[in-house]
């Protein structure tokens, strides 16, 4: 019989604290506001702590999307494939180089 909660396989363990970026990511999380729900899945699973709810003034919604400090972000791929597995898919990971020329912004 097939474990019937096979798709959850591959999303990790929440962390026990909160760590801290030491490096440059090769990787950058972005959210897809237009997609994301809001149901802040993927809040508990960061390690670092840099995702959080957009600024409820920002959208005439309910409930606001997520979005994710870039200057915290590790890359660590974890909110994009809790994303993947549990809710919508709204998190995509880009390439730094990738995102700061799509942004304007620099990545330490």
């Amino acid at each position: 019989m097939a474990n019937k909660y096979n798709h959850f396989k591959g999303i990790p363990d929440l962390p026990d604290v909160p760590r801290e970026k030491t490096k440059r990511p090769k990787l950058m999380a972005v959210v897809d506001e237009d997609n994301c729900t809001g149901c802040q899945v993927c809040v508990p699973f960061c390690p670092v702590d840099c995702i959080e709810p957009v600024a409820k003034d920002k959208y005439e919604v309910l409930i606001p999307p997520v979005q994710v400090r870039f200057n915290e972000c590790t890359g660590c791929q974890v909110c994009a494939r809790v994303c993947t597995k549990m809710t919508w898919d709204a998190i995509r990971m880009l390439g730094t180089d990738v995102f700061e020329q799509n942004y304007g912004l620099a990545i330490d």
